[in-house]
């Protein structure tokens, strides 16, 4: 067991860029929608450093590099309607698990702990993407970008699930891969843990001082 679960007994994951590599996935739909526009594709690397914040904030910034200046609130307002259509028709054929990430949850699940997904993802597009892996079982409660009135970097999704549990925030752990992860698990008085394999705007997440730090969840069990 990894030292930072020591006391632990609520582990919170992010998803995009922790548990799944969803950028193919994400790009193609991204650029799906620019197609549609006769503006040019963005591509996986652009959109590896969108990620993050939610789909409006995608559109937002794929839209905003294409044009070259900020869309207005209608067409941003399409673009999001235009890429929950051609994401939600294929969220995941071409999205792959990280390695150990199944290994790490079964540990996880068969030693005791209470796992959750908090994810900023549409909740709509969770569960396909999980059960196309097998990884529904593992989670007790999850919960998307829209699932409450704020997501992350806000707390109120950690303060949530820690509330449903009856889990003091001490006795929770936040896993991600972005700055977004690590501040809505430190503003909760989560215990934070980062792995760097994922996406983060172009900067190592180390930045935000993470409690903990690890190459592979396989390193937690």
């Amino acid at each position: 067991m990894h030292p930072i679960l020591k006391d632990i007994r609520l582990v919170a994951f992010d998803l995009d860029g922790t548990l799944v590599d969803s950028v193919p996935d994400l790009a193609a739909a991204v650029d799906r929608v620019l197609g549609e526009l006769d503006l040019p594709a963005a591509g996986e690397a652009k959109v590896t450093a969108w990620v993050g914040n939610g789909s409006l904030t995608l559109v937002e910034r794929a839209l905003t590099d294409a044009l070259g200046e900020s869309p207005g609130a209608e067409p941003l307002e399409a673009g999001n309607l235009r890429f929950l259509y051609h994401y939600g028709r294929d969220p995941g054929s071409r999205t792959r698990l990280y390695p150990g990430v199944r290994e790490a949850l079964d540990a996880l699940q068969a030693g005791g702990w209470i796992l959750t997904l908090v994810t900023n993802k549409p909740y709509a597009f969770i569960e396909p993407i999980l059960a196309q892996f097998g990884l529904e079982r593992h989670f007790a409660l999850a919960l998307g970008g829209d699932s409450l009135q704020r997501k992350k970097p806000d707390p109120a999704p950690l303060l949530h699930v820690a509330s449903h549990f009856d889990v003091p925030p001490p006795a929770c752990l936040m896993v991600g891969d972005s700055r977004h992860d690590i501040a809505a698990g430190r503003a909760a008085g989560f215990r934070t843990l980062a792995v760097p394999y994922g996406y983060n705007h172009g900067e190592p997440v180390s930045n935000s001082l993470p409690d903990g730090l690890i190459e592979s969840l396989t390193e937690l069990v």
